[in-house]
């Protein structure tokens, strides 16, 4: 690994990593915060961020790090899909580099790179365990594109994760246009292969015996709320499975970073409380 950068922060260090991907067979970029050391190792919180985005935006913008530096909490901030010269793209911004969805693709010319969701669940985080003291309690959150990332994932493996949180998350890709879009182009014209990446199929045939608790908040104001987002779906299928949802609706409140910023400090104590 090539340390990229490192800044003190908030009593801790934020820096930012750059190593080869096994998985996605190309250089990677993670950011990560570091509070200062206690007397035993500290959990992990995942950040998956959205559309476009990199490994620095929740970095620069969010204003996490005071508060994950009060709880004693390692944030990693891994990008959003592989990237590179020999990485294929696509000039929209929602197919390609920088929109890899968190799901392993199996359609050409994605195939051979495009493997997020082995990136985040596998490769990442037994990189940090072998070269950071951490715990072993982790919990992952995520923005839209990452909130669909975030729940697919947790939900996916039960027992791995003490809780799961989201900022306007993409809940239900199979029945919206950016899902239906990046799943066609990565998982094929199969509808049954698409319902394995989507949070609202499998929280409908998870087992509520191994529930975790979730937060999501939605900002009324969001521009992507009604033709992409549809977080109601989700909450009703969490009714049906009585599973342990939190949905804040936020007046006012739009898709941005100004949003995050608003509530980030509730998701880290949210999650403070279930990896203690």
């Amino acid at each position: 690994m090539e340390l990229l950068e490192e800044h003190r922060c908030f009593e801790g260090w934020q820096q930012r990593w750059r190593h080869d991907s096994t998985v996605l067979k190309c250089p990677m970029t993670f950011s990560i915060f570091l509070p200062t050391p206690r007397t035993t190792p500290p959990p992990v919180l995942y950040w998956l961020s959205g559309l476009t985005c990199n490994d620095e935006n929740f970095t620069t913008k969010a204003g996490a790090q005071r508060v994950a530096s009060e709880l004693g909490i390692v944030l990693v901030m891994p990008d959003t899909s592989p990237r590179g010269e020999n990485v294929p793209n696509n000039e929209s911004y929602d197919l390609g580099q920088g929109a890899g969805f968190y799901l392993n693709a199996t359609e050409q010319p994605w195939a051979d790179h495009f493997r997020m969701y082995d990136y985040v669940n596998d490769e990442l985080p037994a990189l940090i365990a072998d070269n950071f003291s951490i715990s072993e309690k982790a919990s992952i959150f995520g923005h839209s594109m990452g909130g669909h990332g975030a729940l697919s994932i947790a939900l996916k493996n039960p027992g791995r994760y003490c809780s799961v949180s989201a900022f306007a998350p993409i809940v239900n890709p199979t029945r919206v246009p950016w899902g239906q879009k990046a799943f066609t182009a990565y998982l094929g014209e199969n509808e049954e292969k698409w319902r394995e990446w989507d949070s609202c199929c499998l929280l409908m045939q998870a087992d509520s015996a191994q529930a975790i608790p979730v937060l999501i908040d939605q900002g009324d104001a969001d521009q992507f709320l009604a033709d992409q987002l549809q977080p109601a779906q989700f909450a009703e299928v969490a009714r049906q499975k009585n599973w342990p949802l939190t949905l804040r609706v936020q007046p006012g409140y739009d898709h941005s970073y100004y949003f995050i910023s608003s509530f980030v400090e509730d998701h880290l104590r949210f999650h403070a409380e279930h990896l203690a």
